[in-house]
C-alpha cells in the first residue's frame, strides 16, 4: 500500500507536494519521493524513511516547477531498504517519464521477461513499479506518430497497458514537456481521486490516493477516477479524460475501509468513518447473541483505527466505553513495518496500558482486524499484566485466511494466524478468554450501507476470491515458496529465516 499525488498548478508545487505526502504518511513510512518538472527538465529527491527525514531545505529548493508527482512507499514488491527503489521511477524514452504507483502487479515477472526479450527494455530493479513504467513507456512509443504527443496517443497507450497488465494499480505519471497523467486499474482496486482549486492565475488540479489530501491542501474534490479511466492535465491546465479499458467493474479493496485509509477520507463515495461505525453496529449485533457478553464491564479500542467501531459497539449494547491504551504517536503503524523483528519490538513501544482502567475488570478489546496475531497476543497480555480479570477480543473484520496479492503485506498462508485454524484455536493462540469476528457479509454490507452503489469488493484476504482471474493455487504456492526460502523482492526481513515456520508467526498486525 502506498500513497500517490500528482499536481498541475500555477505556482511552485514543491511545498504543496511535501504537505500532501504528510497527509498520506499513514499509507507508507518506508520511503518517500517527489519529482517536479520545469519545462522539460525533471528534478527529483527520494530516499528511505518518513517524509520529514527524506527532505531537507536544500532538497526542497531544488524541486523546481509548477507540476509534479509524489509518493510514499509501503513495500510489497521491490526491495525495502533500497533507496534506489524508492519512487518515483524515471525512464528517459520516449519523451522522459516519471511514474509513481500504488498497488501490486500479479504478472510483473512475466512482463519483466517480455520487456527484455520482446521490447528490448532493461529493468534495473525488482520493483513491479519499474516494470509498469516501462510498459507505459513502450506503449507510448508505439502509440506516438512523429515526435509530438497528444491526448489521443496517451489514452491509446494506457489502453494497451490495461490489456497487458494484471493486478492492482493506481498511478500518476509526469511526461516531460506535456503534463501529468493518472490512471486506475480496470477493477478500481486501489483508490484514486482528483480535485480542483480556483486561483487568480487559473484552475489547478490535484490527483491523490485519498480525498483527505485534497481537502487538506485546499482543493475541492471533483470525483474518484473511474476503474480503467485515465485523466491527463497538460501544462496549460487543460483537462482530458477517457475510459481506456475494454471491460471494467468497481471492486475497491475493502481493507482500505477496515484499516488503511484515514477515517476522514471518502473513497469511491463512501465515508471511511461511517463505514467503520457500521462495522461496529454489525459486530454488536453478532455479540448480542453471545452468552458471555453479559460479563463485559468495559469496551476498549486498540487505537486508533478501531475506535469508531468500538464506540458504536459500546453504544449499541449499552456498555461502558473507555480508552485503556495510550498510543505513542511517534512510533509507526506496526502492520506496515517491514521486517518481523521490527514489528514485534514496536508493539509495546507503540502502546501503553493504563492500569487504572483494567484492574479487576472484564474487558472487551476491539481491534480493526487480526492478521498475523502478534499484536493481538501482546495486547491481551498487556491487559492481563495491568490487572484485567478477563480479556475478551472482538475483530471488526472477518478472519484473514488467505494471502493478499494486490498490495498488502500478507502474501503467505503461514503468516496468517487464521489460516487453517478455527476461531477457538485462534482464541487460544492470542490468549483471550473469548473471541468474536465480524462476518464477511456484514463487513461488505457496512460499506454498502454508506454508498449503495458499491456492489462488489476486492476482499480476497477474507473470502479467497481473486478478482483479476490470474491468481490460483500454483501462484500462491510459488510466492509462498519464495518467501519461505529467503527474503524475496519487497521485504526487509531482519528476523531469523526460520521464523516463518513458527506455529504462530511472531509479527504484528
Amino acid at each position: 500500500m502506498c500513497g500517490i499525488l500528482g499536481v498541475v498548478a500555477r505556482s511552485p508545487v514543491n511545498q504543496l507536494l511535501y504537505d500532501g505526502l504528510l497527509l498520506l504518511q499513514h499509507r507508507g513510512q518506508d520511503a518517500a519521493g517527489i519529482a517536479t518538472a520545469m519545462g522539460k527538465a525533471f528534478h527529483m529527491q527520494k530516499g528511505n524513511g518518513p517524509v520529514r527525514d527524506v527532505f531537507r531545505t536544500r532538497n526542497m529548493r531544488a524541486l523546481l516547477g509548477q507540476s509534479g508527482i509524489a509518493h510514499v512507499r509501503y513495500p510489497t514488491a521491490g526491495s525495502a531498504g533500497n533507496s534506489e527503489e524508492a519512487q518515483p521511477f524515471y525512464v528517459n524514452a520516449p519523451f522522459g517519464i516519471m511514474l509513481a504507483h500504488n498497488g501490486n502487479l500479479t504478472n510483473w515477472e512475466q512482463l519483466k521477461d517480455e520487456m527484455f526479450r520482446r521490447d528490448r527494455r532493461h529493468i534495473n530493479t525488482d520493483s513491479d513499479s519499474e516494470v509498469l513504467l516501462n510498459v507505459l513507456a513502450n506503449s507510448l512509443q508505439a502509440a506516438t506518430r512523429g515526435v509530438s504527443l497528444d491526448p489521443d496517443a496517451i489514452f491509446a497507450a494506457v489502453g494497451e497497458l490495461h490489456a497487458r497488465v494484471r493486478g492492482a494499480y493506481a498511478c500518476v505519471a509526469q511526461i516531460a514537456g506535456y503534463g501529468v497523467l493518472a490512471f486506475r486499474d480496470p477493477h478500481g482496486i486501489r483508490p484514486l481521486c482528483y480535485g480542483v482549486a480556483e486561483t487568480d492565475q487559473g484552475v489547478e488540479y490535484l490527483v491523490a490516493s485519498e480525498s483527505v489530501a485534497l481537502e487538506g491542501l485546499g482543493f475541492r474534490m471533483v470525483r474518484d477516477v473511474a476503474p480503467g479511466e485515465a485523466i491527463f492535465i497538460d501544462l496549460d491546465g487543460n483537462f482530458h479524460s477517457r475510459q481506456c479499458a475494454a471491460a471494467t467493474s468497481l471492486d475497491p479493496c475493502v481493507f482500505e475501509y477496515v484499516y488503511f485509509a484515514r477515517p476522514d477520507s471518502i473513497l469511491d463515495g463512501a465515508s471511511v468513518y461511517a463505514a467503520r461505525l457500521r462495522m461496529g453496529e454489525y459486530l454488536a449485533e453478532r455479540l448480542a447473541a453471545e452468552l458471555w457478553r453479559g460479563d463485559i464491564d468495559v469496551v476498549m479500542p486498540i487505537p486508533d483505527t478501531s475506535r469508531p467501531s468500538a464506540m458504536q459497539l459500546a453504544m449499541k449494547l449499552g456498555l461502558n466505553y473507555r480508552e485503556g491504551f495510550l498510543k505513542n504517536r511517534y512510533v509507526g503503524r506496526t502492520f506496515i513495518m517491514p521486517g518481523q523483528a521490527v514489528r514485534r519490538k514496536s508493539v509495546r513501544q507503540k502502546l501503553n496500558a493504563m492500569s487504572v482502567e483494567f484492574k479487576g475488570k472484564n474487558v472487551l478489546l476491539v481491534d480493526d482486524s487480526i492478521v498475523r496475531g502478534t499484536t493481538s497476543r501482546e495486547i491481551v497480555q498487556m491487559a492481563r499484566d495491568s490487572g484485567a480479570n478477563k480479556v475478551f477480543f472482538a475483530s471488526a473484520a472477518p478472519p484473514v485466511r488467505y494471502p493478499n496479492v494486490y498490495g498488502i503485506d500478507m502474501p503467505t498462508r503461514s503468516e496468517l494466524i487464521a489460516h487453517g485454524r478455527t476461531d477457538e484455536e485462534i482464541r487460544v493462540a492470542i490468549g483471550a478468554d473469548a473471541l468474536i469476528y465480524q462476518t464477511v457479509d456484514a463487513m461488505k454490507q457496512s460499506v454498502r450501507d454508506v454508498n449503495p452503489r458499491l456492489k462488489n469488493f476486492e476482499a480476497s484476504c477474507f473470502d479467497g476470491v481473486y478478482i483479476t482471474g490470474d491468481v490460483g493455487p500454483e501462484y500462491l504456492d510459488r510466492i509462498e515458496r519464495e518467501r519461505l526460502l529467503g527474503p524475496p523482492a519487497g521485504y526487509d526481513d531482519d528476523a531469523p529465516k526460520n521464523q516463518m515456520n513458527l506455529q504462530f508467526p511472531v509479527v504484528a498486525d
